[in-house]
């Protein structure tokens, strides 16, 4: 992993913001999407990594994650995305089995989004 995503990770660690289950976990699915061979730096999943640390940490911490308003239109937009909104509820999946933290569709609906704009065909627009 690149060394300013790690450090990503490890800031959100190491400040308590998130527990190390969750950053292991994440770090975990950054691993796979590289070997898959998905460029997964910081200027490439930085904000994917952000955002699935928090969500996951939320859900860990009791916190609700609302439904958003836009969630029709993000839905809207992958339409076109299905390999990577299948990925996106297989993380949620995994997620659920390995930290007890389900997302809901509302994440899974922004997670995807974030990995339909990773570099590489295998998870960006669906060739018919």
């Amino acid at each position: 992993m690149e060394d300013r995503l790690a450090l990503r990770l490890r800031l959100f660690r190491d400040s308590g913001q998130a527990p190390p289950q969750v950053t292991r976990f994440v770090e975990e699915e950054l691993t796979a999407l590289a070997a898959e061979g998905h460029p997964v730096t910081e200027d490439t999943a930085g904000l994917l990594t952000s955002h699935l640390v928090m969500a996951l940490t939320r859900l860990l911490s009791g916190e609700p994650i609302e439904q958003f308003r836009t969630d029709e239109d993000v839905a809207a937009e992958l339409v076109d995305h299905r390999r990577a909104v299948a990925r996106a509820r297989a993380i949620s999946l995994r997620a659920e089995k390995e930290l007890g933290a389900a997302l809901p569709d509302s994440e899974i609906n922004f997670l995807a989004m974030h990995l339909a704009v990773l570099p590489k065909d295998a998870l960006t627009r669906d060739v018919p």
